[in-house]
């Protein structure tokens, strides 16, 4: 194989993240935060119109593969409330939308940290090879947690499904990825920790993949078949030689 770019999975396979998005802390401390704007609301009334919005969102993109954009549904939320509008200013209106989807993730993550010799591997493929990476999740939440680790600016694109309106398996979405890359998926290796979304989406996408069988996504999937298992992220550099093998 002809390898010219690695594009990876982020949350389970770079990154060690750990969310409980059902604490209801969560929920009081966005709710507590609001009131201080002059919007009354309580944290059973923000958790349950929360999930309603999210469930709208998904049905409303009309996607095989949904996906929601949590800074659009702050902002629904916001504008459903004229007293947000009556209480905020104009420019502090326009920003909170993202504010409050930061401190919902904030409040919700309790471990973030790289996987064992990550930013050692990505440094040495760094000097080979162009990286990329794919996510199902946020740009609010994936860009400033891989900022927070040192690892953002290896990745060129980085792609992210909340800016899209569906996820992984889509085919699409892989598209995107070798499109910013400007190489067909015969020349790119995936990396990815879920045996469905990452391994089954890129297989079919035509992709060569490495499973990373972490502490995190699916372990099994019918009709998914990895080319390479790894069960630590430095026997990534083992995978990449035995794909370069068969040249």
């Amino acid at each position: 194989m002809n390898i010219k770019a690695v594009l990876f999975d982020i949350n389970g396979t770079l990154i060690d993240i750990q969310t409980d998005e059902g604490n209801e802390e969560v929920y009081r401390g966005i709710s507590h935060f609001l009131t201080y704007q002059g919007i009354q609301t309580s944290r059973w009334e923000v958790r349950d119109e929360y999930y309603q919005l999210l469930d709208a969102q998904r049905k409303a993109g009309g996607q095989t593969f949904p996906e929601f954009d949590a800074v659009e549904l702050w902002r629904e939320y916001l504008l459903r409330r004229p007293e947000a509008c009556q209480a905020l200013p104009p420019e502090k209106l326009k920003w909170m939308p993202l504010f409050l989807a930061e401190m919902y993730r904030g409040i919700s993550r309790y471990r973030l940290q790289l996987y064992p010799e990550v930013g050692i591997i990505l440094n040495e493929l760094s000097q080979r090879y162009k990286l990329a990476a794919l996510s199902d999740a946020q740009s609010a939440w994936a860009l400033p947690e891989m900022r927070a680790v040192g690892i953002a600016d290896y990745f060129s694109p980085i792609i992210v499904s909340g800016d899209l309106g569906y996820r992984k398996p889509d085919s699409r979405i892989f598209q995107s990825a070798l499109d910013g890359l400007d190489l067909p998926a015969e020349n790119v290796l995936f990396v990815g920790n879920d045996m469905y979304r990452d391994i089954y989406g890129a297989n079919s996408f035509g992709m060569k993949t490495v499973f990373f069988s972490s502490n995190q996504g699916r372990k099994k999937y019918s009709g998914a078949e990895p080319d390479y298992i790894i069960y630590q992220f430095a026997e990534l550099r083992r995978a990449i030689a035995f794909f370069e093998s068969q040249n």
